[in-house]
């Protein structure tokens, strides 16, 4: 763990280097540049799948070392915190070895794939005493931020009603998709995998949740692996729930999809409230729409906020409104918050605590899915 008194670097380790390892490590590498920071990230140890897939991402991020062993980096003394970007069944022991050699643990979301073991993390993050933080980047976005402050500031009055979804489609081809993600017990299904950060966002923006019926659909019971074998399939593809938030008089209703044909980042939603309505997207991440119901009649109708410095922490990336930040901006922003967290500055955005709650939304979906019957969410 990093002493403040004596550390002005902290030592990351990064296990995983496709997509998401590339997004980490950008902001590994960019963080300090964009914001004051009271420690600066040091880029010490990648492991990957094997030493030689290792070395070359190693070289190509910034990295000074690799290993194709990530039992090796998470015992490493030079290292502070580990960041996890492997395929989801992988978080739970990654994180639970580096918890217990007393690493700090960003990793990504969903927390694992499983209750139970998402229940283990959290409580050996509790007993180690450390900083955790889970990958919902989407959250840091400063118009959602914009969005959960007009939200508790009653800026379209009492809150009536909530649509959320997260519907993508590149799992929508049955032809050659076979793949890891096609396990339930690697990704968990389209809503562990997406639906996670669909959950995760409303919670944010709304509470928690109590109660949940819901509907879970395997859309193709089977996929064919890129060579042309066939393979039964017995995840969720999509996932219909209506939800109940604990202190709000109505019921949301949560839409999950893999397979939209023609979506490419459908993480929306719409907040209804009882003197106007509020409307954001992933694919326009820079844009908020707002109603409100006293407008003349005839300039009625949604009017876009477009980000820019009003809206923190915009600005540090740039001085002037309407130049956009992008996901890779997002991550940055997310970095920040665990280094801040690190070192004394602020609390974990979404520490491993948060995501369990989230984790056990999503097993009160899948039990009441079984069931056909409204299932209270565990506390």
């Amino acid at each position: 763990m990093v002493d403040n008194n004596k550390s002005k670097t902290i030592g990351v380790g990064l296990i995983g280097s496709g997509f998401m390892g590339k997004a980490h490590a950008v902001a590994f590498r960019t963080v300090g540049g964009i914001f004051p920071l009271n420690a600066q990230p040091r880029l010490e140890f990648l492991a990957d799948r094997n030493a030689e897939v290792a070395a070359e991402a190693a070289h190509a991020l910034g990295f000074s070392r690799s290993t194709g062993d990530w039992h090796e980096l998470v015992c490493d003394p030079a290292i502070d915190v580990v960041a996890i970007t492997t395929p989801n069944s992988q978080h739970a022991p990654m994180a639970l070895e580096a918890l217990a050699n007393g690493k700090h643990v960003y990793c990504e979301k969903p927390l694992s794939t499983t209750l139970e073991n998402a229940l283990a993390m959290t409580e050996a993050a509790e007993a180690a005493g450390v900083v955790t933080l889970v990958g919902f980047n989407y959250q840091r976005n400063p118009m959602v931020h914009a969005v959960r402050q007009m939200i508790a500031d009653g800026e379209i009055g009492d809150i009536i009603g909530f649509n959320g979804h997260y519907v993508a489609g590149f799992m929508g081809r049955r032809e050659g998709s076979y793949s890891w993600r096609m396990h339930p017990d690697e990704a968990g299904g389209a809503l562990a995998d997406i639906g996670s950060h669909l959950i995760s966002m409303s919670r944010f923006l709304l509470g928690d949740i109590t109660d949940v019926i819901a509907r879970l659909d395997t859309v193709y019971p089977t996929r064919s692996s890129p060579d042309g074998v066939e393979h039964p399939v017995d995840i969720d593809d999509q996932a219909a729930i209506l939800a109940r938030f604990r202190d709000r008089p109505f019921t949301a209703m949560l839409d999950v999809s893999w397979v939209a044909t023609g979506r490419e980042m459908g993480l929306a939603f719409e907040v209804t409230g009882s003197r106007g309505a509020i409307k954001f997207t992933q694919e326009r991440l820079n844009e908020v729409q707002i109603f409100k119901r006293d407008q003349p009649a005839n300039r009625s109708g949604f009017t876009t906020l477009t980000a820019g410095p009003a809206y923190p922490p915009y600005g540090a990336f740039c001085p002037g409104p309407g130049h956009q930040l992008g996901f890779n901006d997002l991550k940055i922003i997310e970095v920040k918050g665990l280094i801040d967290a690190i070192t004394g500055v602020a609390p974990s955005p979404t520490p491993f605590a948060d995501a369990l709650k989230t984790a056990r939304v999503m097993d009160a979906i899948h039990r009441a899915s079984a069931t056909g019957e409204w299932t209270a969410v565990e506390r």
